[in-house]
């Protein structure tokens, strides 16, 4: 392991040319979409239980970084128009019981469901601990990367509008866990490693994320790596 913001020499990355595997069928990626539609599903609800029972998801001894700050406003804002649509919308369509009630219902499902992602962001913080570092983004993702999987970690702030999540960088093939398209933390690893991902399992050498207080994050880590 490197120390943080230590210049590296980068070793020799291995080719992924051979054995590409075919692309997924529309089945598979239906499968998957279905799959992660009923994780968020159950992830909105858990957050929500955190976070009434203040019972933050951050492992024993270990630091946690919120990130939520880029986007905290807009969501604030969806949560309050979505709440004052529902007496609204039910004004207008009161007399037509056929179609209230489903609007009703998609209603506090719309408003559930926002204050479910802000309260996943809430109490799901990234952590730097004796084990590791852990990367969140809401109940989607938990990214276990371990001290003895970890090269460096450096800051490193980096803007990418329409990206996917997975691309490959002169780090190498680099997970981003951008928040309002923004990624402030460059982490590199010891070696490829099979992560699973809120879009399926991928190999990555790198791992990008955002936290709110940049310097205590990098601070957390240098207690951990010399």
């Amino acid at each position: 392991m490197s120390a943080v913001d230590t210049p590296r020499d980068s070793p020799a990355r291995p080719d992924r040319s051979s054995g590409t595997l075919a692309p997924p069928g529309w089945r598979t990626k239906l499968g998957a979409f279905a799959r992660r539609a009923w994780i968020m599903e159950l992830g909105v609800y858990q957050s929500i239980f955190r976070f009434v029972f203040r019972r933050p998801r951050v492992p024993v001894g270990a630091s946690a970084f919120r990130y939520h700050s880029p986007v905290l406003t807009l969501l604030v804002v969806f949560i309050v128009l979505s709440a004052v649509e529902i007496p609204i919308v039910d004004l207008i369509v009161h007399r037509w019981a056929w179609l209230r009630i489903p609007l009703l219902v998609l209603g506090i499902w719309g408003v559930t469901w926002m204050l479910g992602l802000l309260s996943g962001y809430l109490t799901r913080p990234h952590a730097v601990g004796p084990a590791g570092i852990r990367v969140r983004q809401g109940a989607e993702l938990d990214l276990d990367l371990p001290w003895q999987v970890v090269r460096s970690v450096e800051r490193s702030a980096h803007r990418v509008d329409k990206a996917p999540a997975v691309v490959d960088e002169p780090e190498g093939r680099t997970f981003a866990a951008r928040i309002a398209n923004e990624t402030n933390v460059l982490i590199l690893l010891e070696h490829p490693l099979d992560v699973r991902l809120p879009q399926g399992r991928d190999r990555v050498e790198a791992v990008r994320l955002w936290t709110d207080d940049l310097d205590g994050f990098l601070s957390a880590v240098r207690t951990h790596i010399p």
